[in-house]
């Protein structure tokens, strides 16, 4: 593993050496995200896509219980081929709830991510025209896979002034 780091390393400063015009600066985009007023709506709206979901879910349950409770009140009185009937509609019921449950976190996740897009875009272009005015070539987002960050050379304050966010430096 060292290998493999001092391997980087040594690449990294041999490209630095290469290409002295190279300059390159952090972003951390989610903490952009955080303080955009337009991250509230965003949430708001995912939130109430997901209790429309929800109510769905309820009323599914809701014909399940009705189902179930059906069948157990008059068991006794279906012949085979009834009961057969009753016991595939309940396991088709439960299918589709099940079916439901797994298609609600994927669409909840399509909607965030169809309502961030604009803040991404909103996010991007401004990086790009602060990333021309200090003369970046390249920005990588902060995250954990950074080993070593200067914090000179971030320039998340500077995209958050551009779009008109005011923030608390610390």
């Amino acid at each position: 593993m060292r290998i493999h780091i001092f391997l980087l390393l040594f690449i990294s400063l041999t490209v630095s050496a290469q290409n002295p015009a190279t300059k390159v600066g952090t972003i951390d985009i989610d903490y952009i995200l955080s303080q955009m007023p337009e991250i509230t709506t965003v949430q708001k709206n995912v939130e109430t896509y997901g209790k429309s979901l929800d109510s769905d879910l309820s009323k599914k349950l809701q014909a399940y219980q009705a189902l179930v409770e059906e069948y157990q009140a008059n068991d006794i009185t279906y012949t085979i081929n009834q009961r057969k009937v009753m016991q595939d509609s309940i396991f088709n019921v439960e299918a589709d709830i099940d079916q439901f449950r797994n298609n609600a976190t994927k669409l909840i996740t399509i909607k965030r991510d169809e309502e961030l897009t604009p803040l991404y875009e909103k996010i991007g272009k401004s990086l790009e025209k602060v990333a021309k005015a200090l003369g970046y070539t390249q920005v990588l987002e902060r995250n954990s896979s950074l080993v070593y960050i200067d914090n000179q050379f971030d320039i998340t304050i500077e995209v958050l002034k551009d779009m008109g966010i005011e923030v608390q430096e610390e």
